[in-house]
């Protein structure tokens, strides 16, 4: 297949959000990579997962309130991942390259290929968001179907009501089988990866095994088989979940776009400044709570244009965004609310199951 492209020859729009952000860095004199909100938030979130696996593990609590531990430690792996690991994979959480480097090797100690996971999201989804057959975050399966190109089956005439068990699968078919997939086929989709070095392969299958010992072999010595399965079950699926929507709430709404390229020279029409802001939402930007714990993640256009601008500056950078985009009339695509978002999601997944 041929690699697509965008309509950069002249690309106005890009180039005026990208003079105004560079502005308002120099103008404040400040770094665009992390500062001590992240940092402070690195150690809050470590230590929450630290301090409940240790009661998990070394406690002997009820049951009722193992399983809530076990919810908050899927929500606390969940928001690393979108804080911590987030800004580490794009090298946008320190100058320091180093750094960066191990704080997206938190993931791996989540179960997940902090080596796949830089491939699959950084270049593939960054470059490619919401192309089908190449964006492989839209493919999530046959059970699902998020745009107009995707075959369609029976099923999913109620994909809007049994989405939320596939969800919560999303984490264990990532760690257990996606991972696998494309590390024995060299692929991420279409796309192939490049050939991994000694220490990566290492650092893939190490940190399976440190995972597994940890979240499965080690409770299951403490407290017996059955408990840990359904302890780290509950794990797995509030982790997916999370995940899965905060996803979906940024890229499959009744509002974004999944365009084609033309078929003969695999060109995308627009620039690719507009073809991000026109497959991208944003959603609950002025709640501090869901902005703190998704890692500004519901500031997903903002991301999407400069991934490597640390999140904390989400929030500045989006009123620049916001009035370019009325500059040039281009529609910034945003919901209120988280529930309204879900909302936007659940009609999209209804339309796309009834068409």
């Amino acid at each position: 297949m041929r690699k697509i492209t965008f309509n950069n020859k002249q690309s106005p729009l890009f180039d005026a959000l990208r003079e105004k952000t560079d502005a308002y860095f120099k103008t404040h004199n400040i770094s665009a990579t992390g500062n001590f909100k992240l940092f402070s938030k690195t150690i809050i979130l470590t230590t929450v997962a630290i301090t409940t696996y240790l009661l998990l593990v070394l406690g002997d609590l009820h049951w009722g309130i193992q399983l809530g531990l076990c919810a908050l430690l899927g929500l606390t792996f969940a928001s690393i991942g979108f804080n911590v690991m987030h800004d580490g994979a794009h090298g946008s959480y320190s100058s320091n390259k180093r750094l960066n480097d191990i704080m997206s090797y938190s993931l791996n100690m989540m179960g997940c290929s902090s080596f796949m996971w830089k491939i699959k999201h950084n270049i593939v989804h960054h470059s490619y968001t919401n192309i089908e057959g190449v964006d492989d975050d839209i493919a999530i399966g046959p059970l699902m179907r998020v745009n107009e190109h995707q075959k369609k089956y029976w099923i999913h005439r109620f994909q809007h009501i049994y989405w939320i068990v596939l969800y919560g699968l999303t984490y264990f078919i990532w760690i257990f089988g996606n991972d696998f997939k494309k590390y024995f086929t060299g692929k991420i989709g279409p796309t192939p990866i490049r050939k991994m070095k000694l220490s990566e392969h290492f650092g893939f299958w190490i940190t399976k095994i440190i995972y597994v010992s940890l979240l499965v072999v080690l409770p299951a010595y403490k407290h017996g088989f059955v408990e840990a399965i359904i302890g780290y079950g509950v794990v797995l699926f509030v982790t997916g979940l999370v995940i899965a929507v905060v996803f979906q709430l940024a890229h499959v709404v009744e509002d974004t776009h999944f365009p084609s390229p033309d078929p003969t020279t695999q060109k995308i029409e627009n620039e690719w400044a507009l073809h991000q802001i026109n497959t991208t939402a944003n959603f609950a930007t002025h709640n501090k709570v869901i902005s703190w714990f998704m890692g500004g993640l519901n500031f997903q256009v903002e991301h999407h244009l400069f991934p490597k601008i640390s999140h904390i500056h989400y929030p500045e950078i989006s009123k620049i965004v916001r009035d370019t985009c009325k500059e040039f009339n281009v529609k910034y695509i945003e919901y209120p609310t988280f529930f309204s978002a879900v909302g936007a999601h659940l009609r999209h997944l209804r339309e796309l199951g009834r068409a």
